[in-house]
């Protein structure tokens, strides 16, 4: 299994989303990794930099034509560009992904984006409300029982989010991914969650 964890953007992406679980995975409390058990890599429908709704462009590593068919997990990072047309060339990456049981995260619209393409249909789920997942699913989305109004939900390798959970999806992938101790996943989202002077104190 390859180690790279990719992250695929698309134009008017939400570069917040992203920003604990790909922290963490390059990082500790003290400095980039030397030997991090995980690599971030940025996937994009072309080579070109793909712009954020705050208007940071990114430089992706792979196109969607020259991404690895073996990576450790597949995170869908919301934004505006779920809604467009060239969101519909990552539904076959998807498939691919679960077909063969790979962690697939997605927050935000793009957990909409699988409502809508009925990837939510056989696991508990979360998103940015399921009024959304209704709109965007159509008859395609049937398994509104399995709702959780929560930041981030996780089952059977699939996590997903609504727009303000990332920190809370990034734990769930975390978890998932193995990338530490339970112990030391958990004190990296309550420093987070909490804040330095919370922590610390005076």
């Amino acid at each position: 299994m390859s180690n790279e964890i990719l992250y695929i953007i698309l134009p008017d992406y939400a570069a917040h989303e992203a920003v604990y679980l790909s922290q963490a995975i390059a990082s500790d409390e003290f400095a980039l990794k030397e030997n991090p058990k995980f690599i971030n890599k940025v996937v994009a429908p072309s080579l070109e930099p793909v712009k954020s709704i705050g208007a940071f462009r990114t430089l992706p590593d792979y196109s969607f034509d020259t991404m690895p068919d073996d990576y450790a997990a597949l995170v869908l990072i919301g934004g505006f560009g779920w809604a467009t047309p060239v969101a519909d060339r990552v539904v076959p990456i998807v498939k691919k992904a679960m077909v063969k049981g790979k962690i697939v995260g997605a927050i935000c619209n793009a957990a909409s984006f699988m409502a809508k393409h009925g990837f939510l249909n056989s696991v508990k789920h979360t998103g940015n409300g399921v009024e959304q997942l209704k709109l965007w699913g159509g008859v395609n989305y049937t398994n509104q029982d399995e709702y959780i109004n929560a930041q981030a939900v996780s089952d059977k390798n699939i996590v997903t989010a609504n727009g303000s959970g990332t920190l809370e999806f990034a734990k769930e992938l975390l978890l998932l991914l193995e990338n530490d101790t339970p112990e030391r996943i958990e004190m990296y989202y309550q420093f987070n969650k909490q804040g330095f002077c919370t922590l610390f104190p005076g």
